[in-house]
């Protein structure tokens, strides 16, 4: 049941995924390029799809976690540490640099992929290459790394 329950909210996601346009890596360069606006290049549609993604999890999150447990699991995994280490710093400007050159961010890089994309399977490719050699040097004992005190994987 709980599989079947996921498969549906994937599809649901996918499919505003692709109706907001943000599968479509033309229109999310479009809105990314704020100096085009005297071009008129600047598509401003894509912050009401994010404005209306914010308020969905703002009300569900004040909602469900309300609740004494979650349906499909036995407790709620809720992030517990309040610092700011260089990860959350670095892990969200890689990702802004990724969808600011590619147009793709791996949710609607993987809905493009159901049409063929080429670049979707090129960008797809390259994060999952990411994510294992990101992995791999997680994995890797210290004295193997070449390190500093403030490096992203050191924690």
């Amino acid at each position: 049941m709980a599989i079947l329950v996921q498969f549906a909210i994937g599809l649901i996601f996918g499919i505003g995924l692709i109706v907001s346009g943000m599968s479509n890596p033309a229109k999310v360069l479009n809105f990314l390029d704020v100096g085009g606006i005297p071009a008129g290049t600047w598509d401003a549609s894509l912050a009401f799809v994010m404005a209306g993604a914010i308020a969905v999890t703002f009300i569900g999150f004040s909602r469900v976690l309300k609740l004494a447990r979650p349906f499909f699991a036995e407790r709620f995994y809720v992030p517990t540490r309040t610092d700011i280490d260089p990860r959350i710093i670095v892990g969200p400007a890689i990702f802004g640099v990724g969808w600011g050159l590619a147009g793709f961010c791996p949710g609607p890089a993987l809905t493009a992929l159901g049409f063929g994309s080429v670049s979707a399977f090129i960008f797809v490719a390259a994060m999952c290459a990411g994510m294992v050699l990101a992995r791999f040097i997680a994995n890797l004992p210290s004295s193997a790394r070449v390190i500093t005190p403030a490096d992203p994987l050191e924690s």
